[in-house]
């Protein structure tokens, strides 16, 4: 089990360091494109220029520019965007992440409570109406696109019904830091929350219910059902564990695809300033540094959270494990 573990950190490394490469080539190195011009933004006076020239080290070699950059990004943290007044990029993310991970978070709650409910009662009751009415609830909900679903609850909410007594409750459009008022804190993302969890409830949801069908002919439940178990211990105790380990990996894709960045809509029909709002704002802008900087720490988000559910499907999965 150490050999894999070690051999996934190892992997994950490489797979960070290549990122990284293949981040700044993309934004940086890119033949024919001058980023100096780039990064100083449009309009920008010559002083600016040949200070971001020597600044980024742009006339030194790529090699030289690669290592200035992560310098900036990962150790002294002080990549500024010239795009936004000299304002430094790193303080901004940290500051919109807990934003984009109350989101995440909350939404991800839901998700595998709810969607843990109905693949396991879809699958109890295999090819009865309720199998079929909770699997076409699932299918509705995939087909729900996440920013006509948050439009329509803001419409809702916000606009039409927000003076009756059903959604009175509801606060304007924003973010209420869990700091300055917890109960507003959940008010203000109760509904963002569900809005973003539909599409995932009906994608896992039925996920979870075809590996519980396909597993109850397998060898090890037809064992537990002739030791005399009852149906629920053995769609719970045996089924939905052996299940989880597709369940997990999917999760921490996921959930790690939708902090990093990929709940940018939600964030945007929400108004709420995370990390998905900011790179929405700087991709308007064009602020290049600010734009390298989410999509960078995104990756590296991403390649972590899948190492750790790596080491999670060792963990539920001893196939996996290196036995030697």
């Amino acid at each position: 089990m150490l050999t894999s573990l070690l051999q996934r950190l190892g992997q994950t490394l490489f797979v960070l360091f290549g990122i990284s490469v293949l981040v700044f080539a993309v934004f940086f190195a890119t033949p024919g494109a001058d980023p100096t011009a780039r990064i100083a933004g449009r309009n920008a006076a010559p002083q600016t220029i040949e200070k971001v020239r020597r600044e980024y080290g742009f006339d030194r070699p790529i090699t030289v520019q690669y290592a200035i950059m992560m310098k900036k990004l990962f150790i002294t943290r002080d990549l500024a965007s010239y795009a936004n007044r000299g304002e430094l990029v790193v303080p901004e993310i940290i500051k919109a992440a807990p934003v984009t991970a109350s989101l995440v978070c909350g939404a991800a709650m839901i998700w595998v409570v709810a969607s843990i409910g109905m693949g396991v009662l879809a699958a109890a009751m295999k090819d009865s109406w309720v199998d079929r009415s909770v699997m076409m609830l699932g299918l509705v909900g995939i087909s729900i696109p996440v920013f006509w679903l948050g439009q329509v609850a803001n419409m809702i909410t916000q606009n039409r019904y927000h003076d009756t007594w059903l959604f009175s409750w509801v606060p304007g459009l924003g973010y209420i830091p869990f700091t300055e008022s917890p109960f507003g804190w959940f008010k203000a993302l109760v509904i963002p929350w569900f809005a973003l969890a539909v599409m995932f409830v009906g994608i896992y949801s039925r996920v979870l219910r075809a590996d519980l069908v396909a597993l109850s002919e397998e060898d090890f439940m037809r064992t537990a059902r002739a030791k005399g178990l009852s149906p629920t211990r053995i769609l719970l105790r045996h089924g939905l564990r052996t299940a989880m380990i597709t369940f997990v990996s999917l999760f921490g894709m996921d959930f790690a695809q939708l902090v990093g960045g990929g709940a940018l809509l939600s964030e945007v029909v929400f108004g709420l300033p995370g990390v998905g709002r900011l790179t929405y704002q700087a991709l308007n802008n064009m602020d290049l540094p600010l734009i390298m900087a989410t999509v960078m720490y995104s990756a590296v988000f991403v390649v972590i959270a899948n190492a750790l559910v790596d080491i999670l499907y060792i963990v539920l999965d001893p196939r996996t494990r290196d036995t030697r």
